[in-house]
């Protein structure tokens, strides 16, 4: 009974934790995470063209073009994330 309530002390804790960020803040970075989430799978589709081609120079370039945006998706959440923390 005791490992119960802890759980459930530790969950609302949790919960009330979860709601320091203004509704600003966390649309800012909900819209940031929809992006980024995207631009990964842009990259992924971007990857799949890479491993269809049989021309290694293309695939090189296409390799580059998928981790560029997978960088750029990094810094979108990074950059949001900031943003957010300032709003507070």
């Amino acid at each position: 009974m005791k490992k119960i309530a802890f759980v459930l002390a530790a969950a609302g804790l949790m919960s009330v934790a979860a709601c320091n960020k203004s509704p600003e803040a966390a649309a800012v970075e909900n819209n940031a995470d929809m992006l980024a989430d995207n631009m990964e799978m842009q990259a992924d589709n971007i990857d799949a063209l890479a491993d269809n081609t049989a021309n290694a120079s293309e695939a090189a370039v296409l390799e580059n073009a998928a981790d560029n945006m997978n960088a750029t998706a990094d810094n979108v959440r990074d950059a949001a994330e900031a943003k957010a923390d300032n709003m507070q």
